[in-house]
């Protein structure tokens, strides 16, 4: 079974997209097909025995749409390469229209509406004598705005030859109609005003539809913009998390240290990595030690110390010591290219909000078209003019032209985000509304989002006869070079105690175990208590810590001096945040790529009994999809490169603002101030813009169910 995406242009709404998927469905020896309307991408799983994809593209092209098969040079070239500028294409050719449309359209309105309201206005415009001044005009402006966005007149008439009409075929009708009754009545104020008719000049004049066809066009726009914003912030996803990896490796070739670009590197190879430096590609280490920064991968906050025989994964970085390794995986088999992939399978298969007007499009513009035929072969029946027969008919497709249900939703979205900004919470787009209603279960990361993210002393244990100053300091002196995160919280503790680190010299680090030097002609030593104790240090093997804490023993001359218990600090107000996501009836549940030790230590602090601790990239994605499995509706807060995935796959997916970019770009709400507390408010206010939205689709609905047959009746009915 082959498994392929392709890029999709010309869908416009959930009908659009249920064309294509169910043109593509019908071929034989489809298994799976998933459409993406936000981001203009379908998944194809089929039998390439029977298939392939010039077949899929030839199906998606009938149907009325265009298709191209994603090239197969990797995740990380999609990422950067195409995907993304369409989106913003999209969202600047958008932006273009709106404002060049509102250019027009505002004096097109403000000319319509003012002679009506008797707002000041120019005398060429008023009387019966400037009617066709002011009728000319109206169609000077209008015809700019209909050339501006002629999109709309090719996809919807395209649409409706190809019998799969949607809300752009309803807008082409709408306005087409409306622009061809307005030139009509031009001619006819023409010939009226040359016969002396003033009657007839008075009653077209006001009977122009002119302004309806710019206004409708302007208005649809204007929607349209709203939903490419969202749809841009989306595509950056994937590109962040590929910018991860290094564009270069240094490997040894010929006895020799060479730099090549990524690209280049193979399987099997010897690279040289040092401190500072990322690692190129997934590994094994070889020769040398040193610290390795995971948390962009697991979310583990503290280095891992890395010994031959250790494996090494990609896009970490070292940060203290160098390292040789064998490269094991390189593009598409390395652990960042998967959780791409993961990524982007999460996103592609979680389907857009089929908003209410996409919903009942492929019903209702069919009706609305029958009902302008029926009203105008109705007319011509009674006996009718064919002037007001086809006055009933343009009158029905321009009342049902979908203004307010393209406005419903990203008015209100707009509404409920600035809302939620002023809080300090950033809702990417609509379809977070509708996942925020009904959770039931939200998973939280630790690290950074329970936690703080940065390594701080909770503890100082000076051994008997020892002050703290006198630890601290001796301990700052020795630890003071280091650059990992347990010797800057020692080092930043005694900056804030306003203690001076002694003067520690011939400092050398030990890799995996800690740091030693010598201080007045004596060794000191701070570090694990299993290598103290190694070192034959007395009491070095008895040192207890806090639950989930790293301890930090110091010893001088092979005598204790004490300890530290160093732990990623738990945020102050995580307690109070899941308290109240409890009570908005939420079940909590806690995974991270940390230790078991320091997951139940948090848990416990602030309240939460479901503990998954030790938990890859892949295995928080699999947390997620069994929770959902099992009938949850499932919230995600993370805030690493390794949350991405996960928050992909979740229902809603809350980032906080201090994360990983990649992390925000995948997430539907951002928590710009990482208040914790404000995933909570998150969820209410999303849940209140949903009922607004919703409110607001049934007064749109609403009116086109009264203003319909009200259309009809009024040109039917003899005698009204």
């Amino acid at each position: 079974m082959k498994r392929e995406s392709y890029d999709v242009t010309g869908m416009s709404c959930a009908a659009c997209s249920a064309r294509v998927e169910k043109s593509v469905a019908a071929l034989p020896g489809v298994e799976e097909v998933a459409v993406n309307l936000l981001k203009n991408s379908m998944t194809v799983s089929y039998d390439e025995g029977a298939l392939s994809s010039a077949d899929v593209v030839a199906a998606v092209v009938k149907a009325g749409y265009g298709a191209s098969l994603r090239g197969g040079a990797g995740e990380r070239r999609e990422a950067r390469g195409p995907a993304q500028d369409v989106a913003l294409q999209e969202y600047l050719g958008l932006r273009t229209r709106l404002v060049a449309s509102l250019v027009f359209a505002l004096p097109l309105s403000y000319l319509s509406m003012g002679r009506m309201m008797g707002w000041p206005m120019p005398s060429c415009f008023l009387g019966v004598e400037n009617a066709l001044v002011f009728a000319l005009t109206l169609l000077l402006l209008a015809l700019p705005v209909a050339f501006i966005n002629f999109k709309f007149f090719r996809v919807g008439f395209g649409a409706l030859a190809h019998g799969s009409p949607n809300m752009d075929s309803l807008i082409a009708l709408g306005s087409s109609a409306a622009l061809v009754y307005g030139v009509y009545a031009i001619y006819r104020m023409a010939w009226a005003a040359g016969h002396g008719d003033v009657a007839t000049v008075a009653h077209f004049s006001m009977d122009l539809y002119i302004e309806s066809a710019g206004m409708i066009l302007t208005l649809i726009t204007l929607g349209k913009f709203f939903e490419a914003r969202a749809k841009r912030r989306t595509s950056d996803a994937i590109t962040r998390l590929m910018d991860l990896a290094p564009r270069t490796a240094v490997v040894e070739r010929d006895g020799a240290e060479v730099e090549i670009p990524i690209e280049e590197l193979e399987r099997g190879e010897i690279a040289v990595v040092k401190s500072g430096q990322a690692i190129p590609a997934d590994g094994v280490l070889t020769e040398g030690a040193a610290a390795v920064d995971e948390s962009a991968i697991t979310g583990e906050s503290i280095p891992v110390d890395k010994v031959p025989g250790d494996r090494l994964v990609g896009a970490t970085t070292v940060r203290g010591g160098w390292l040789k390794m064998r490269v094991t995986g390189v593009g598409e088999e390395t652990t960042l290219a998967r959780m791409g992939r993961l990524l982007t399978e999460a996103q592609t298969g979680k389907a857009p909000v089929q908003r209410l007007a996409d919903k009942v499009s492929a019903v209702f513009v069919p009706a609305v078209i029958a009902i302008a035929a029926i009203a105008f072969a109705t007319r011509l029946a009674l006996g009718n003019p064919l002037e007001m027969a086809l006055a009933s008919a343009i009158t029905v497709l321009v009342v049902a032209c979908p203004c307010a249900l393209g406005l419903a939703t990203p008015t209100a979205l707009l509404v409920g985000s600035g809302r939620a900004s002023r809080l300090g919470i950033l809702i990417k787009g609509p379809e977070t509304l509708e996942s925020a209603h009904g959770v039931q279960t939200i998973v939280l990361d630790k690290t950074g989002t329970l936690t703080t993210g940065t390594m701080a002393v909770s503890a100082v244990r000076p051994a008997e006869g020892v002050g703290e100053r006198e630890l601290l300091a001796a301990a700052a002196g020795v630890e003071r070079g280091s650059e990992h995160p347990i010797a800057k919280a020692i080092v930043a503790l005694a900056h804030e105690r306003g203690i001076e680190p002694k003067a520690v010299e011939s400092v050398a680090a030990r890799a995996g175990n800690g740091v030693e030097g010598i201080l007045d002609g004596r060794r000191i030593a701070a570090g694990t208590a299993r290598w103290l104790a190694e070192e034959g240090v007395e009491g070095a093997s008895g040192l207890g810590g806090e639950p989930g804490a790293s301890v930090v023993g110091v010893a001088l001359e092979g005598s204790l001096l004490g300890a530290f218990d160093i732990r990623d600090a738990v945020r102050p107000e995580s307690a109070a945040a899941v308290a109240e996501l409890k009570s908005l009836g939420l079940h909590p549940v806690l995974a991270t790529g940390d230790n078991e030790a320091a997951a139940s230590a948090v848990a416990a602090e602030v309240g939460i009994d479901d503990v998954r601790a030790g938990i890859l990239p892949e295995g928080k994605v699999g947390i997620v999809e069994e929770l959902r499995v099992a009938g949850q509706k499932v919230a995600m807060v993370g805030d690493g490169v390794n949350d991405a995935a996960a928050l992909a796959g979740a229902d809603l997916s809350i980032a906080m603002g201090s994360g990983a970019d990649v992390a925000k770009e995948a997430a539907d709400i951002t928590v710009v101030s990482s208040d914790i507390r404000s995933v909570g408010a998150a969820i209410r206010i999303s849940a209140q813009t949903l009922r607004i939205i919703k409110e607001n689709l049934a007064w749109a609905f609403g009116y086109n169910v009264v203003a319909i047959p009200v259309a009809v009746a009024g040109f039917i009915v003899p005698g009204i």
